[in-house]
């Protein structure tokens, strides 16, 4: 049906921004080694603890959404790193190349018809994998926000 491949379409694009704002990409990219977990002054998270933040919650909706057995973490501590500053030089890199990959894995989700967006997800209370994936969008852009203040702030914004 067409009304359905556009609805998925749709939901595909919001879910990799970049339409009303800067996406993830343009967020991430060659952010400053030096400034990825500073935390500004009345700041309360340092890019990298966002950057986490976000492939985590990411990473929880895409299983909760497709494995019956996810275990989500605990709320909130659970969604957020416990250092401040990235472990070692490589785990931002580690971390951006997850929250893509698990972006793909939910747009592919999303994108496959047999695939209902509408039904519940059966191990859920209500949800769907529509109301799902726009969670998904809705958090990203939030923090995509927070993300590049945080670089302007820094100093490190084009």
């Amino acid at each position: 049906m067409q009304t359905d491949q556009q609805l998925r379409q749709h939901v595909v694009r919001l879910l990799k921004g970049g339409e009303a704002h800067a996406g993830f990409d343009t967020a991430v990219e060659s952010f400053p080694e030096s400034l990825r977990g500073v935390r500004p002054e009345h700041a309360e998270h340092s890019p990298w603890e966002v950057l986490e933040h976000l492939r985590i919650a990411q990473w929880d909706i895409l299983e909760f959404s497709r494995n019956p057995r996810h275990k989500s973490p605990e709320f909130p501590l659970g969604y957020w790193p416990s250092t401040q500053e990235p472990p070692n030089d490589e785990a931002w890199d580690r971390s951006v190349k997850a929250f893509r990959k698990d972006l793909q894995a939910l747009c592919d989700l999303v994108s496959d018809e047999s695939t209902d967006l509408f039904s519940r997800i059966p191990h859920g209370d209500g949800q769907t994998l529509l109301r799902e994936a726009l969670v998904a969008a809705d958090h990203t852009s939030y923090h995509l926000g927070e993300l590049i203040l945080l670089r302007r702030i820094l100093g490190a914004w084009q």
